[in-house]
């Protein structure tokens, strides 16, 4: 972090309550080109479309202008283009919005800025678009919840269209909490108003801010920092019989509660509140479970089914280790195991006239992904599934590269030991997630 920034974020750590009114001067011609060289080179273009080598190329000639322009509040977003992504096992597709690769640089650099002040904010609840916080954090720090907590019930929640439904009119409010610079704010105002290129027309956008840029991870952030989190905190739990603790990955979360009763109140009173700030839950990804070591103590008593929770890409159950002691068990979620599944079949089906050597390069490639992501303790069983899957559809395809191309499974194990495929591995064994919890 630079120096600048770090005086920034040492302000905003001792006095909670100060409103920056100097921060441009921070989006320097250095930082602009750090976050330039961030972007991946494949990245997309683009409605310029300007690659990433072609912005990096001509840096010195539109860096100038470019922050001239914010400075004297005269710079204006270019249009963003829409396109849309399928949904794994949906119908329906996902809008993304692509900026501009130099306005991306730009919007990089102010999200440093504000991520500076903002990370001091944000309270221990909050995952996903933060420095060095992520998914395995919020799901560590659920288990820590579930397992070491007195809690009961699980309140599962998704916001519908929440990126596309964001009120622009609050979160300027929101962001002016902290904010006083008018020419962040304009930038911030520009970009939310950019406009959108989608089949040859631009549509305005009155609400929402596009997924894609960098700005709108931290602006969704502080969104829900004041409309969800310091709400939950301030004004629910005390006003709660019994312990209640949330945990929120972006749009997603869940409310773990002691209490039945308290969980339907904080329910109800949810809705509400979403409401006045132009969201809404989505009601097919919500649902309250019963869940927990007392859950399971009186599923056992009772002769009750345990119910399972949704959360990240994985199902997390009930279960007792060998000590007979309650934990937390988990697997990859049945629709994400399946979208593995037909990636890795899609890819190898393509390569399979490939040489070996560039074939598993390319499947290793997306299996470590999967490990690094999906490798958590107890999910071991998940892992191996893909595997014996790689092993047996790799077969398949090298021996329908031609009519007579069937390879003898003899045959095969050489060529597994030459060109080794990547074994399944836990990134996070269960004796280390206390240490990914931020309990």
């Amino acid at each position: 972090m630079q120096t600048g920034l770090k005086r920034i974020a040492e302000k905003s750590r001792k006095e909670a309550n100060l409103k920056f009114t100097s921060l441009a001067h921070h989006v320097t011609e250095q930082l602009v080109w750090d976050s330039l060289r961030h972007i991946p080179k494949s990245s997309a273009k683009g409605t310029d479309e300007q690659t990433v080598n072609e912005a990096k190329e001509t840096f010195h000639h539109w860096i100038g202008d470019m922050l001239t322009s914010v400075h004297r509040c005269s710079y204006r977003a270019p249009v963003i283009r829409r396109v849309h992504i399928p949904k794994p096992g949906k119908p329906e597709k996902r809008p993304i919005g692509i900026p501009t690769i130099k306005d991306r640089a730009l919007q990089r650099s102010v999200y440093k800025v504000l991520s500076s002040i903002y990370e001091k904010d944000f309270l221990k609840c909050s995952f996903g678009g933060r420095p060095k916080i992520g998914a395995h954090n919020a799901l560590c720090t659920f288990s820590e919840v579930v397992g070491g907590k007195k809690v009961s019930w699980v309140l599962e929640a998704d916001l519908k269209n929440f990126f596309g439904s964001l009120d622009h009119g609050w979160l300027l409010r929101f962001v002016e909490h902290r904010v006083g610079d008018p020419r962040i704010l304009k930038r911030i105002s520009s970009w939310l108003k950019a406009g959108v290129l989608e089949d040859g027309r631009i549509n305005e956008t009155l609400r929402g801010t596009p997924q894609g840029g960098s700005i709108s991870v931290i602006l969704s952030n502080i969104y829900l920092h004041y409309v969800l989190d310091l709400w939950f905190e301030k004004a629910v739990k005390p006003r709660l019989n019994g312990e209640a603790y949330l945990v929120r990955y972006l749009d997603d979360f869940i409310v773990c509660f002691q209490h039945r009763k308290d969980a339907l109140t904080f329910q109800r009173v949810l809705v509400k509140r979403l409401a006045k700030f132009s969201l809404e839950i989505q009601p097919s990804k919500t649902k309250l479970v019963e869940f927990g070591r007392f859950a399971q103590r009186d599923a056992k008593k009772y002769k009750r089914k345990l119910q399972t929770v949704y959360f990240l890409g994985f199902t997390h159950f009930c279960k007792r280790n060998k000590r007979g002691n309650f934990m937390i068990g988990r697997k990859t979620e049945k629709s994400r195991l399946r979208r593995s599944i037909a990636s890795l079949t899609e890819t190898m089906r393509i390569i399979r006239h490939y040489s070996l050597k560039e074939q598993i390069t390319e499947i290793n490639q997306i299996l470590r992904g999967h490990y690094a992501y999906y490798g958590m303790g107890g999910n071991i069983d998940s892992l191996k599934r893909i595997y014996r899957f790689v092993i047996s559809y790799w077969h398949k395809m090298l021996s329908s590269r031609s009519q007579k191309g069937y390879v003898p499974w003899e045959k095969f194990e050489i060529i597994k030991t030459t060109f080794p495929i990547q074994t399944p591995r836990l990134r996070i064994p269960y004796s280390q997630m206390k240490s990914y919890s931020v309990l």
